[in-house]
């Protein structure tokens, strides 16, 4: 896995076999914590440059940041908060050695830590619900799916979840604050129904059919009510066709369907970037390096400029 190899989200992840606010007490705030790095509940926007390894910072407080980390050629991004200082980390999980590399925010020190093996698709969430963000991997071998986590507070432990055609969604699906093990399960033809399947914190198991094999997954709290909705991209045949986000709302069981991006040019981005507590469904032009951002405070549209042609925006790290 590597930064360029995320770039198309699921249609390059099938090769490869491979969010959260102030009002909602779950682990759904840790997902903004890592695109938050000035500590004002509001998600930043940041691109990855491969030309020069370089994470580019437009705070939502004022100013900017770069900081170079990561090998494009190797590395997977991994934006958490693993100190705990409730702002987002720079993170990264190097797939030919299977080691995190993480800069902490609360004291800009480093840690390199030895958390699966060439191979593995990494699954930070916080898992234990201590508030910090838990290096973990999936791992297809032998006929299964088996996420290795490495919990802040309870250590290691492994869960067998899934098969090795599934792509791993991991989400607080039940608002308890611990994250959930989540999969989604295309069938043969990619245009038929899928189905996910979860694995609470709890030991509570579930399965719901929706979207279908090729949709892109885009998890996220867009109700507001404290837990992960199921919900998913569906991209169009041709490059101007637009993309359709279709969202089941945990809330109150009610699909909701937005079009909003274009098939060919856009990347899904969402997160919670007005701090309302709420995802909101964003995507991000490679073409022209704009961020286009639905506000779910008042339906209003954000537009910002920040990157350019063949950047990486992180924010993308949550798709499946």
């Amino acid at each position: 896995m590597s930064f360029i190899a995320w770039n198309r989200g699921k249609l390059t992840a099938i090769v490869l076999f491979g969010l959260f606010g102030a009002l909602s007490a779950s682990g759904q705030v840790t997902l903004r914590r890592a695109l938050d790095v000035d500590k004002d509940n509001k998600a930043d926007f940041t691109v990855f440059r491969s030309s020069d390894s370089t994470w580019y910072t437009l705070k939502s407080g004022g100013g900017g940041s770069a900081q170079q980390w990561g090998d494009p050629n190797d590395d997977t991004p991994t934006p958490g908060d693993y100190d705990g200082d409730q702002k987002g980390d720079v993170s990264v999980f190097r797939d030919s050695t299977g080691f995190w590399y993480t800069i902490n925010s609360s004291n800009n020190t480093v840690t390199g830590i030895a958390w699966g093996t060439a191979g593995d698709e990494p699954v930070a969430r916080d898992y234990d619900g201590d508030g910090k963000t838990d290096p973990a991997v999936v791992r297809r071998s032998n006929g299964k799916m088996t996420w290795y986590i490495l919990g802040s507070t309870v250590g290691g432990r492994a869960v067998e979840w899934g098969i090795p055609t599934d792509f791993a969604v991991p989400g607080d699906f039940d608002g308890d604050g611990k994250f959930d093990f989540g999969v989604q399960r295309p069938q043969a033809d990619l245009t038929a129904p899928a189905t996910f399947y979860i694995l609470t914190s709890t030991g509570a198991g579930s399965a719901v059919q929706f979207g279908r094999g090729k949709d892109i997954v885009v998890p996220g709290d867009y109700d507001g009510d404290g837990k992960t909705d199921i919900a998913v991209i569906r991209e169009g045949d041709n490059p101007d066709d637009p993309l359709v986000w279709w969202i089941l709302n945990s809330r109150n069981g009610n699909v909701t369907a937005v079009a909003w991006g274009a098939t060919g040019t856009d990347y899904n981005v969402q997160n919670d970037y007005d701090g309302d507590g709420l995802t909101d469904i964003a995507v991000w032009r490679d073409t022209t390096g704009d961020f286009w951002v639905i506000r779910s405070t008042d339906g209003g549209f954000l537009n910002v400029n920040w990157g350019t042609h063949n950047d990486f925006p992180v924010a993308g790290y949550d798709t499946h």
